[in-house]
């Protein structure tokens, strides 16, 4: 058995492999670590969520509310080709990923209440507090 403080194993950090995260991910490059981090705002009138999605395009993030739940996605891919000289392949490779949260919203916030922005690699979404009940399945367009 080993030791815990606060339901965290004392060695994961020991055995982890820390330089995985300093190296270059193919995918998502040296910002991999960042993606889907999430700040959650209170204002008078709403909620809002800034969620960091580096190196995606907005064409790459959908976002859905389907049963109360807010669902951010977001998937990408790329394709590696090295070529000698004589055109023939000696390297190939293929990366593809995708990552997705959720969030439990209610179930009376309706797709067309959520507004949602991509700008610099940050997804803005903003939604009411008090909406009268009534749930659509719909997904949300990103400006």
């Amino acid at each position: 058995m080993l030791p815990e403080i606060f339901s965290t194993n004392l060695f994961d950090d020991f055995f982890d492999d820390s330089f995985a995260m300093t190296r270059h991910n193919p995918l998502y490059g040296r910002h991999a670590a960042n993606i889907m981090k999430t700040d959650v705002r209170e204002t008078e009138n709403s909620y809002e969520l800034d969620i960091d999605l580096p190196g995606f395009k907005k064409e790459d993030v959908s976002v859905q509310l389907d049963n109360g739940y807010l669902t951010i996605s977001a998937a990408k891919s790329l394709d590696k080709d090295e070529k000698n000289k004589e055109g023939k392949y000696i390297r190939q490779e293929r990366y593809t990923g995708q990552c997705s949260r959720s969030f439990y919203v209610g179930d009376n916030i309706e797709s067309k209440d959520v507004g949602a922005k991509f700008e610099d690699g940050i997804l803005k979404l903003t939604m009411p507090k008090n909406v009268p009940q009534v749930q659509h399945n719909n997904y949300i367009a990103i400006e």
